[in-house]
């Protein structure tokens, strides 16, 4: 890739998903400098730049994984926290360059992250999605972001994923230093975990003064926080206080959802997380007590997203894998689809979850947005599978500029036959 670069690109003959609507648009897509210029003109103007045959292939948004984490390298917490940083950016930077080959342009990490590395990424010196971080999470001590054992008399105040944080005006002087180090939005963990030791999920954390003064603080700097939270009881307590997004929410019940949608507060699941550690638990080392806590909410997630649906929350996609599992990304978009239907698992991973960047140039294919498309092998509303099927060929497209993948060219002209070679 070309350090700050931006691409001049027209793709021609191709059925256009523009993350909104469910009709689809046939024609061309006009790129000048990263940004779209005009959709379904068969006008291509003059300095056309790239020319892709998309050969009636349908067109979609670059997708957005609004829960993803560079920095979980295993699911073990201890190596997540404690390990080198360096090593952790390192091997963070190759799990980003991944995801943006499935087809994911932009990812927002929730626990973790940090400037450098999304320097590195802007500048191109790694390949990667466009980059939202939070750094570490919020946890009060003995929350979710604690990974001390009750028989582990050990210090922790935190690593690259978590910090533990009390106190009102400790959580300020946090929140200040994650906005003054470019987060982009705050995570609380107002609830317990899957995998953290000691604290039942159900049982909301920290107090209401607590979370009050981040969510207040993170509104002031034109932010918001975002919170980590299962139970009804953690949900309400993180909503009434103002945080304006749940994270995982997989024992919401329909008076919960209600609350959530009177108040505009987003609800990203993370339905893949808990399929695949279901599935592979054991291949990965998942202990005893977290496969008992995982086997509790991945029964209610899918439950949990048609409830939200029904009350009218808005809904986006995260994926949430740690380790190994971070190849069963997209396998999030079937288990989505499941629940929700194609056009309603497509907009959650595209035009909603930019909304909830509060990003309105990403997630769409409109004239002035970001060129992040992805060129799918098929017609995801005629067969849902080419959004997830890993062996079907797909083009992802990040700012105008095709991303290599597995020695795709990137000429001045792209033919049928360079696209079909083109693979995940």
């Amino acid at each position: 890739m070309i350090p700050n670069s931006q691409g001049n690109l027209t793709i021609r003959n191709a059925r256009i998903f523009d993350g909104e609507s469910p009709a689809l648009i046939e024609g061309s897509i006009i790129v000048r400098d990263g940004r779209i210029t005009a959709i379904g003109s068969t006008d291509e103007g003059s300095g056309a730049g790239n020319v892709l045959d998309a050969g009636g292939r349908v067109v979609i948004p670059g997708l957005i994984d609004a829960h993803f984490h560079a920095y979980a390298l295993s699911l073990t917490s201890a190596i997540n926290e404690t390990g080198p940083l360096s090593y952790s950016a390192l091997a963070g930077a190759r799990r980003l360059e991944a995801a943006l080959g499935r087809g994911f342009t932009s990812v927002r990490d929730v626990a973790g992250g940090d400037v450098g590395l999304a320097t590195a990424i802007e500048e191109g010196l790694y390949p990667g999605p466009r980059y939202f971080f939070t750094g570490p999470a919020l946890s009060q001590t003995g929350g979710h972001g604690d990974i001390r054992a009750a028989n582990d008399g050990s210090c922790f105040h935190g690593g690259h994923m978590c910090e533990v944080v009390d106190g009102v005006e400790d959580l300020l002087l946090a929140v200040r230093h994650r906005f003054r180090t470019g987060a982009t939005a705050i995570k609380l963990m107002t609830s317990g975990g899957v995998i953290s030791p000691v604290d039942p999920i159900r049982v909301p954390q920290y107090s209401a003064a607590e979370i009050r003064v981040v969510t207040e603080e993170a509104s002031r700097r034109g932010s918001y926080a975002t919170a980590h939270a299962y139970s009804p009881e953690a949900i309400t307590h993180s909503v009434l206080n103002g945080v304006r997004c749940i994270e995982h929410g997989n024992l919401l019940d329909a008076e919960t959802a209600r609350l959530m949608a009177e108040n505009d507060v987003y609800l990203v699941p993370t339905l893949v997380t808990y399929d695949a550690m279901g599935r592979r638990g054991a291949e990965i080392g998942l202990t005893e007590v977290g496969a008992a806590k995982n086997q509790e909410v991945l029964a209610a997630g899918k439950n949990a997203v048609t409830l939200a649906r029904d009350a009218g929350v808005r809904i986006g996609f995260g994926s949430d894998l740690m380790g190994e599992l971070e190849d069963e990304q997209l396998a999030g978009l079937r288990l989505q689809c499941e629940v929700l239907g194609v056009y309603d698992a497509l907009r959650s991973a595209t035009s909603t979850n930019a909304a909830l960047l509060r990003r309105e140039d990403l997630g769409r294919i409109a004239k002035g947005a970001c060129a992040d498309l992805v060129i799918l092998d098929g017609n995801p509303f005629e067969e849902p599978s080419v959004l997830w099927d890993g062996s079907r060929n797909r083009t992802v497209i990040k700012a105008g500029r095709v991303v290599p993948s597995g020695g795709l060219p990137v000429g001045s002209a792209m033919t049928d036959e360079a696209l079909s070679g083109a693979s995940a």
